[in-house]
């Protein structure tokens, strides 16, 4: 008897969106409460501990935290990057939905080919905002 086991639909399954949702909602309730700037329970960032210049992601959650409280123009001088990237992933994750409410077919959510460009924003990111010409896009 060689019969073979029935495949697991996985993109069926609400469970990890859930999961996810629930998770990201607590960590907003979490930074909406709890001030990066004066609360000493984030991670500080190793990057600019070793090298003392900022990373990408220097300054995401102070830009988080003035997000979840109104003020928008805070969020961009601690990182417009992670503004701009939060702003990108809730249209394409509008647009994702959109197209499996309407029953649609969807690609990947994020292409691979999107990686390069991601990493050469990242890094040019990062180069202006460690000179002293950027020093609006530093934290």
């Amino acid at each position: 008897m060689n019969s073979v086991p029935p495949k697991i639909n996985a993109a069926g399954s609400r469970l990890p969106s859930f999961i996810m949702a629930i998770t990201m909602s607590g960590i907003a309730v979490m930074v909406f409460f709890l001030n990066p700037a004066t609360h000493k329970i984030y991670p500080a960032c190793q990057f600019h501990q070793l090298t003392g210049l900022n990373c990408p992601g220097c300054g995401m959650t102070r830009a988080a935290y003035a997000l979840l409280h109104g003020e928008f123009l805070t969020a961009l001088h601690d990182n417009a990057l992670f503004v701009f990237a939060l702003a990108t992933l809730a249209v394409r994750g509008g647009w994702f939905g959109w197209n499996q409410l309407s029953g649609r077919a969807n690609g990947e959510f994020f292409p691979a080919k999107f990686l390069w460009p991601l990493l050469v924003v990242a890094l040019v990111f990062t180069l202006l905002r460690n000179l002293p010409a950027g020093a609006l896009l530093s934290p």
